[in-house]
C-alpha cells in the first residue's frame, strides 16, 4: 500500500522527517537560540538601531549589547534567576502534582475506559473523539489509553479497528487545546503570553490571566467532537475498507473496584469543588476582588493550585479505594515519580528560561514587534488575512518542532507584540497558535507519541509505516484546522471574548 502511494505528497512528507531529525534537540536549539541573541544584540546595538516604545510611557528604546561588560555581567548574575522565572516551570509543576496522582493511581484511564465503553453504539465514535479531546487535561494520559482502547472497540463492533484508532487519536492530539476544563496546557501557555505582553504593555499583562482562552475552548470541544466524528464515518472509515484480519477482541470493562473507586472520587470531586464555591460565589466571598469582582480576583490569580487540588483529592481518594495508594509512601512516591517524568521539562525550562531572559532583556522583542507591526502594515497585512498566516506559519513550524511549548516560548516574544501593535490581543494570537499547532500534532512524525500509534496500529496491519499513517491522519488534520480556524474568525467579527476578561482586540 505504501509504495504505491509513494509520490510527491510522500516525498514530502520524508522531507519533513529528514529536516525534522536533523534539527538539534529541543534544549539544545534553545541553548543555540540564547548565545545567538547575544551575538546579534552585540551586531544590532553597533548599529544604532532605536524604536519608538509602544507602550504608555513612550520614549526610544533600542537594542542593547549583551556583549558589553554589563551585558556579560547580566549574563551571569542572571542565569538562576532566569531558570527559576521562567514562567510556567512553577505553574507546570505544581499543576502536575495534582495531575500526576489522579493519572498513577488509574482514576483518569478508568474515567476513560468507562465513558467510552458506557457509550450507546451509535455513539461510539462521538464519544471516542470527546474522550480523545478531554484526555487532555491529564496532559499525555490519553496517548496511551485511547487510541488502542478505540481500536479494540471498533474491531469488537465489526468496524476497523484503524478507523477507532484514527478517531481516538485525532481526538487526543488535533484536539489537544480544546477541552471543558482547564489544563496544564493553559497555565504553560498562558505564563509566556503574560510574559511577552509584558515587553509592550506591562499593565495590560498584569490584567490577564490563564483561562484568557477558557470560553472558546470549550465551544472547540463541541466542534470538534461533531467534525472528528463526520471525518471518521464519512472519508477515513470507506477510505480504509472493510478489515479482513482477526476481528475478535476482548472488550474488557471496568472491575467493581474501579467502579467503586469512581463514585468515591466522584463524591469527593463534588465535596471539593462545593467547598471552593463557598469561597468564590457568595457575594462578599474571600476569593473575590475587589467589588465583588471574579475576572481581577484572588480566584483567577490561583486557578493553578486550585486545578492541582482538583486533580489531587479524587486521585487520592480513588487510590485508597483501589488500593493502589495505601500510605502516604506511596503517595510521596507517586508524586516523586511524577516529577521525575517532568526531568525533560525542567532541563528545557533552563535553556529556554535564558533564550526568554536574553531576548527580553537585549530590546530585541520591542524592537522586532515594532518593525514587524510596520512590515505588515506597509503590505497592508491585517485583520483575517493575518491571523490565517500566523497560523499557516505556525502549523509549518510544527511539523518540525513537537514540543507545544518549546514553539510558543520561541514564538511569542516576537509574535505577541507584533500582533499587539497591530491591534490584536495576546489572547487572540495564542489562540490561533493553539489551534493551529493542534490541528497539525497528527501529520508530523516528529510528534512525540507518533511511533507509539504506530506500533498500536501494526497490530492490524503490520505494513503501517509513517506514511500510511499521516495519510489516515490527514483528513483530520485538514478539516479541523479549516473548521477550526473558521470558528476563531467567526468569534473575531463577533467581538466574542475569548475567555474571562480576554478581549479579541489589545
Amino acid at each position: 500500500m505504501e509504495k504505491k502511494r509513494r509520490g510527491l505528497f510522500q516525498r514530502f512528507l520524508d522531507g519533513i522527517e529528514f529536516l525534522g531529525n536533523k534539527l538539534p534537540h529541543p534544549i539544545t536549539l534553545f541553548a543555540i537560540l540564547a548565545l545567538l541573541v547575544v551575538f546579534v544584540s552585540a551586531i544590532v546595538s553597533a548599529t544604532g538601531v532605536s524604536v519608538d516604545h509602544p507602550g504608555e510611557d513612550g520614549g526610544t528604546v533600542g537594542v542593547k549589547n549583551l556583549l558589553s561588560g554589563e551585558g556579560i555581567q547580566y549574563i551571569f548574575e542572571s542565569m538562576v534567576d532566569n531558570f527559576i522565572g521562567f514562567a510556567p516551570l512553577g505553574v507546570v509543576l505544581a499543576t502536575m502534582l495534582g495531575i500526576g496522582i489522579a493519572e498513577r493511581t488509574g482514576l483518569i484511564s478508568a474515567c476513560l475506559r468507562g465513558f467510552v465503553l458506557s457509550v450507546p453504539r451509535s455513539l461510539v465514535t462521538l464519544g471516542l473523539v470527546f474522550a480523545g479531546i478531554m484526555s487532555s487535561v491529564a496532559s499525555d494520559a490519553g496517548y496511551v489509553v485511547l487510541p488502542p482502547l478505540g481500536a479494540v472497540i471498533f474491531a469488537a463492533l465489526g468496524r476497523h479497528p484503524l478507523a477507532g484508532l484514527a478517531a481516538a487519536f485525532a481526538g487526543v492530539s488535533a484536539g489537544f487545546s480544546a477541552n471543558l476544563f482547564l489544563s496544564a496546557t493553559d497555565p504553560m501557555l498562558g505564563e509566556l503570553t503574560i510574559d511577552a505582553a509584558a515587553v509592550i504593555d506591562p499593565a495590560y499583562a498584569e490584567g490577564m490571566n490563564i483561562a484568557m482562552n477558557y470560553y472558546f475552548i470549550i465551544a472547540s470541544v463541541f466542534l470538534l467532537t461533531i467534525v472528528g466524528a463526520l471525518v471518521t464515518e464519512k472519508i477515513v472509515e470507506p477510505r480504509l475498507g472493510k478489515y479482513k484480519g482477526d476481528n475478535t477482541e476482548d472488550l474488557k470493562g471496568l472491575e467493581p473496584i474501579e467502579r467503586k473507586g469512581l463514585i468515591w472520587s466522584g463524591i469527593s470531586l463534588l465535596i471539593a469543588a462545593a467547598a471552593f464555591s463557598l469561597l468564590i460565589l457568595p457575594p462578599d466571598a474571600v476569593m473575590r476582588g475587589e467589588d465583588g469582582a471574579i475576572v481581577q480576583s484572588p480566584f483567577m490569580s490561583s486557578l493553578v493550585p486550585i486545578i492541582a487540588i482538583l486533580f489531587f483529592i479524587p486521585g487520592l481518594v480513588y487510590g485508597k479505594v483501589t488500593k493502589t495508594i495505601r500510605n502516604d509512601k506511596d503517595v510521596a512516591d507517586q508524586l516523586s515519580d511524577t516529577m521525575a517524568s517532568m526531568g525533560m521539562f525542567i532541563v528545557l525550562a533552563f535553556t529556554a528560561g535564558q533564550f526568554v531572559a536574553y531576548f527580553t532583556e537585549s530590546n530585541m522583542g520591542i524592537v522586532l514587534g515594532v518593525f514587524g507591526a510596520e512590515f505588515l502594515e506597509s503590505i497592508n497585512l491585517s485583520g483575517i488575512p493575518l491571523i490565517i498566516a500566523f497560523m499557516l506559519v505556525a502549523g509549518f513550524i510544527n511539523l518540525f518542532i513537537g514540543s507545544a511549548s518549546a514553539k510558543w516560548a520561541m514564538m511569542a516574544p516576537v509574535f505577541v507584540p507584533i500582533m499587539m501593535q497591530l491591534g490584536y490581543s495576546p489572547e487572540l494570537t495564542q489562540m490561533a497558535y493553539r489551534v493551529a499547532d493542534s490541528s497539525t500534532n497528527i501529520i508530523t512524525p516528529l510528534m512525540t507519541y507518533f511511533a507509539i500509534i504506530i506500533a498500536f496500529a501494526q497490530k492490524y496491519d503490520k505494513k503501517m509505516g509513517i506514511g500510511t499513517m499521516i495519510s489516515v491522519m490527514f483528513p483530520y488534520s485538514i478539516i479541523f484546522f479549516v473548521t477550526w480556524g473558521l470558528l476563531l474568525i467567526v468569534w473575531m467579527l463577533f467581538g466574542i471574548n475569548l475567555g474571562p476578561g480576554s478581549p479579541i482586540h489589545y
